[in-house]
């Protein structure tokens, strides 16, 4: 895949995450940076960032329990290039660990 591939792709993914943080219920600020970054901020002054990484063609995730990254797979879902698990199911752990309560991050159905 290209560059302005993986771009277009990263970017729809980001805008998918987005929208699922924005109805999953947390208490979080999310706040959009330019260059393909999201924000999330918590109650503690905590963040969690997300951001797509264009030369390693990955979005990775840096939170407080560490970073993590993933590809694009068939199917429209990101893998973790570490370990098994998808993009939304560690964006529902992070998320549940640094808010203090249990969320479900779902992907666009």
């Amino acid at each position: 895949m290209d560059e302005s591939e993986f771009v277009t792709l990263a970017d729809q993914a980001l805008a998918d995450i987005e929208n699922a943080l924005e109805a999953c219920g947390a208490d979080i600020d999310i706040e959009l940076q330019p260059g393909g970054v999201i924000e999330l901020c918590f109650e503690d002054d905590s963040k969690v960032i997300i951001n797509r990484h264009v030369a390693a063609q990955e979005i990775w995730i840096a939170a407080r329990s560490g970073g993590f990254h993933f590809r694009p797979a068939e199917g429209g879902q990101w893998v973790n290039t570490r370990e098994a698990g998808d993009l939304y199911a560690m964006l529902s752990r992070v998320v549940s660990e640094q808010s203090g309560a249990p969320v479900t991050v779902s992907p666009p159905a």
